[in-house]
């Protein structure tokens, strides 16, 4: 920085230069110089909850008579900006900083000071007003916890109440048509786009279900247990008025922890969140495989269904078009596999009162949730509305496929049965063709026994 754009602040270790137009202050600047990694900076659903953080801590301190309530406005109004999206890029501590996550709590508390004191022409402290009741051992965990249920409620269910409806529309469009069914990638019994469509259906659903329930222990805070979880210089009250101040604020259930300890040493509940997310990851890449493979071809695949064409798919060959919707999905839904690993190895990183990885949960759950609920709203979109069933190739392939002899094993015995799919194999006909040769039952009751669509029911042929 030139000596002309900067200007200088001091903090307990001294005098620094700061960027002129900066709102942020010493400690900030400390740890940008000190932190060049990756230039990733803390996303922006965790610094708007931290900045809720700060907005109810000062609301909750004026109510005990503990914080002027001029100073408590200046704040909170400071807050209601933050909380906006203003004024972002005057958060730009890298996400790999101290494992406490206090560069982003001081980065926060000297933004807000900044603001209020020149909102209302008084000088506020970062420590002593903004921070007051507080330490960045609770604070931090604390708009983690808050970030993520938001981000949940606001960005990620919706996405899967998306996906679930395209899916609800598909099953009342086309579930009734027959296609054949297949295990270990071969031939098997037919079954309906409904059966397959419900089969992913209920995946994502019992996904939202696993998150739901994950979230009821995330949406308890530990903010009031300050520096070690015993609340030093916090009153008693604060906990309980912070979780009704913050609900009131977010319109959704906060209540305190139990045990602030517990949130502020260990990080199980979003370790667990997180393994719940890859589970709705596992249940994208199955349902992104089961699009492809049906997708294949157009010629030499399954080709059973035609993906919307969105883009050339092919830099040498002309006329390719490629699943790139379901490619795109899975592969953040490997991300977010990957991601797994990443919070569970952070969560075992709690060093008797604190975890020293509170920034990299922090940002990495958010980046999961980011990816899952693009990757939802992008598949129900652009994959699931919008695929076109081939009719006539599924009509061929049933027609020709000898494993619906299956249906006469209780008729005629599984040897015959296997006798007459190797000899339809062999000779590439179809299976009807062959039992009626090889059978003395009539056509009438073969087509009765073998329609595809009465096989998808399930039971025992003939009954």
């Amino acid at each position: 920085m030139k000596k002309n754009d900067t200007r200088v602040e001091e903090d307990s270790m001294g005098s620094i230069d700061v960027p002129k137009d900066a709102f942020y202050q010493a400690q900030t600047q400390r740890a940008v110089n000190n932190f060049v990694v990756s230039g990733r900076t803390m996303p922006a659903p965790f610094i708007r909850a931290l900045a809720m953080v700060k907005y109810c801590v000062a609301k909750v301190n004026v109510k005990l008579g503990l914080l002027d309530s001029h100073i408590a406005e200046a704040i909170t109004e400071s807050c209601e900006e933050v909380i906006a999206n203003d004024y972002l890029h005057h958060f730009p501590v890298d996400v790999y900083q101290t494992g406490s996550g206090t560069s982003s709590n001081m980065n926060m508390n000297e933004v807000l000071a900044t603001l209020a004191t020149i909102k209302y022409g008084i000088v506020i402290s970062p420590n002593d007003h903004v921070n007051m009741s507080q330490s960045s051992n609770d604070s931090v965990p604390t708009a983690t916890q808050i970030s993520v249920v938001l981000e949940c409620e606001n960005t990620l269910f919706p996405a899967i109440n998306d996906i679930v409806a395209a899916l609800e529309t598909r099953e009342k469009d086309i579930g009734h048509i027959v296609k054949t069914g297949r295990t270990h990638l071969m031939d098997a019994m037919p079954v309906t786009f409904a059966q397959e469509l419900v089969a992913w259906r209920r995946q994502i659903v019992f996904s939202k279900t696993c998150i739901e329930y994950g979230l009821c222990t995330v949406r308890q805070l530990g903010q009031g247990g300050t520096a070690v979880g015993t609340g030093i210089n916090a009153d008693k009250q604060l906990p309980s008025l912070f979780a009704t101040e913050l609900s009131a604020l977010t319109k959704t259930h906060f209540e305190p922890h139990p045990h602030p300890f517990n949130v502020m040493g260990s990080q199980e509940s979003l370790v667990a969140l997180s393994g719940q997310l890859r589970t709705l990851a596992v249940a994208i890449i199955k349902i992104c495989n089961d699009l492809r493979w049906m997708n294949s071809g157009p010629l030499a695949g399954l080709g059973e269904i035609e993906l919307e064409g969105l883009q050339p798919g092919s830099s040498i060959m002309p006329g390719k078009v490629n699943p790139i919707i379901p490619e795109s999905a899975a592969m953040a839904a490997v991300k977010v596999m990957g991601n797994d690993v990443t919070i569970g190895i952070a969560g075992q990183s709690g060093n008797f009162e604190l975890n020293v990885m509170l920034p990299l949960i922090a940002d990495t759950l958010l980046e999961s949730i980011m990816l899952m609920a693009n990757s939802l709203s992008m598949l129900a979109s652009k994959a699931i509305l919008s695929f076109k069933v081939r009719e006539s190739m599924l009509e061929r392939t049933l027609a020709k496929n000898p494993i619906l002899i299956t249906a006469l094993n209780p008729v005629i015995g599984y040897l015959k049965a296997a006798e007459i799919a190797q000899k339809a194999y062999r000779e590439d006909r179809p299976i009807i063709d062959v039992a009626l040769e090889e059978t003395d039952l009539t056509r009438e009751r073969l087509e009765a026994l073998l329609n595809p669509f009465i096989l998808t029911k399930g039971g025992i042929a003939g009954e």
